[in-house]
């Protein structure tokens, strides 16, 4: 049996101001298979962004473990969980949030500079991506000289740069166009194809049925698991 490429144990997640305290995940256990491709969907304040947020060790656990490849990284301090974030995972948000000053291939070649990968390599491994991604003929320009569409690809570009175990999207064609969403949904079924592990947080229903897992989320806990069509819980 293979290592799941997430399991989280009875994970809580709570919020403390002075006297306030909120729970936003209660006690959810979850795994995700290499290979696999689930979608989060979920209400406003169901807790799906807050899971997202901890599956990407952008955030820690009240309570419970979350081991990511099969090293659990619940006690992990803050640098410790960047380095993982540099290493291991890759992000594609709504925002794109490239860096306006660099131009894409440097966008592209971000993660790379902080691993120390030298500039030759680099620029070989982002330029590789950038064709991939149809962005050959964009290498020099910045981001306020491109589409959304085309922002989103170097976005993924860059998100793959580094070989991650897994893909966290945030609502991916939320900012697009439904044509140049579904562009990106197609690019995003072909990594999936190629057997990436991808996990995405999502109100479209078209990119639920084109998922292999819908994962729903209420008030904090998981209501339903459901892969091809079966329940899980």
């Amino acid at each position: 049996m293979s290592i799941p490429i997430v399991e989280l144990r009875e994970a809580v997640k709570e919020y403390v101001n002075g006297p306030l305290r909120v729970t936003a995940l209660r006690g959810i256990d979850l795994r995700i298979e290499p290979g696999e491709y689930a979608v989060i969907m979920g209400a406003s304040g169901s807790g799906k962004s807050t899971l997202l947020n901890l599956l990407g060790c952008l955030d820690h656990l009240s309570h419970g473990d979350y081991l990511l490849g099969g090293e659990n990284v619940s006690k992990l301090t803050d640098d410790q969980l960047s380095e993982i974030r540099s290493k291991r995972l890759g992000f594609i948000f709504q925002s794109y949030n490239l860096i306006p000053q660099l131009n894409v291939l440097e966008n592209i070649e971000v993660p790379l500079f902080y691993q120390g990968v030298p500039e030759s390599q680099a620029k070989i491994r982002a330029e590789e991506l950038a064709t991939r991604m149809g962005l050959k003929d964009r290498l020099k320009h910045k981001p306020m000289e491109l589409s959304g569409g085309q922002q989103q690809r170097v976005a993924i570009a860059r998100s793959l740069v580094c070989d991650p175990i897994l893909m966290l999207a945030d609502e991916p064609t939320g900012n697009l166009d439904s044509k140049t969403g579904h562009e990106i949904l197609m690019l995003i079924d072909e990594l999936h194809a190629e057997g990436k592990t991808i996990v995405m947080v999502t109100h479209d229903d078209e990119i639920a049925h084109r998922a292999q897992r819908v994962i729903r989320v209420m008030d904090g806990k998981i209501i339903a698991n459901d892969l091809n069509g079966v329940s899980m819980l």
